[in-house]
């Protein structure tokens, strides 16, 4: 079973207004350093937090999916094709489907952390699109409880979340302590961020804020040392067309 682990500590680091916000990057630009590039239709993975809040401010992108997952505390979000601020709290989501263009900023208010995560839809098809936007309510997203084990599923089935990127799911799995074998599909990417508590898998003992990889395999074998929170997402080992990353960095 192939398994890539990339501990905290090695993962790409970023800050925003002298160190107001502070970010972890498990896929980070290439400028950023760090260890993983980006694969399948995940672009880019950044762990943003704030001890005080600060304002991260208006910016455009095109063709991108961007995604938004408040962790914890409270963020707000403006776009230029809503023209508002919007507040998004624990638990909520935003997809900005980017398009042929949008310009947002995002203001993190104190004590607020979140993914920003960006998927490649193929961009030879998104950006001759609109731009367009939506915010999820945290309860807008179905629970399920078996074993010890409970799913919140924010992209997959019966989820309200659409994106153009192909073969998302998005999952965020809460385990008691104890030993758990997860049933996977063998060509599939599974990319799992533990939010908190600690987890072993194989001979990886994984901490808060580690991240690791999975792929080429129909079950993960996981032992929570202590009640985990992980954050999961599925994407295809192999998609239908090539992605930004692919175009730009051939040879």
């Amino acid at each position: 079973m192939p398994i890539k682990v990339i501990p905290k500590s090695e993962q790409a680091s970023g800050q925003f207004n002298g160190g107001a916000i502070l970010e972890k990057k498990p896929i980070g630009f290439p400028q950023d350093g760090g260890k993983q590039r980006p694969y399948s239709n995940l672009f880019y993975w950044a762990h943003a937090w704030t001890d005080n809040g600060s304002l991260i401010g208006e910016h455009p992108h095109q063709g991108f999916e961007i995604m938004s997952f408040v962790l914890s505390g409270d963020i707000e979000h403006y776009d230029s094709k809503n023209n508002d601020w919007k507040k998004l709290d624990t638990g909520d989501v935003q997809i900005i489907r980017s398009g042929n263009g949008i310009t947002h900023a995002e203001k993190m208010n104190a004590g607020s952390s979140m993914f920003q995560i960006w998927f490649d839809p193929d961009l030879n098809k998104t950006l001759g699109k609109p731009a367009t936007y939506d915010d999820y309510n945290s309860e807008s997203f179905p629970v399920t409880e078996t074993d010890n084990m409970k799913v919140k599923t924010f992209k997959g089935e019966g989820a309200p979340i659409e994106m153009d990127a192909e073969g998302v799911v998005i999952k965020e799995i809460c385990l008691v302590q104890g030993k758990y074998n997860l049933e996977l599909e063998s060509n599939t990417v599974y990319s799992y961020f533990i939010i908190d508590g600690e987890s072993k898998v194989g001979d990886h003992q994984l901490q808060k804020g580690d991240f690791f990889m999975v792929n080429e395999t129909d079950t993960l074998s996981i032992e929570a040392t202590e009640s985990s929170r992980i954050f999961c997402i599925e994407s295809p080992l192999k998609l239908s067309y090539k992605t930004y990353s692919e175009m730009r960095f051939a040879h």
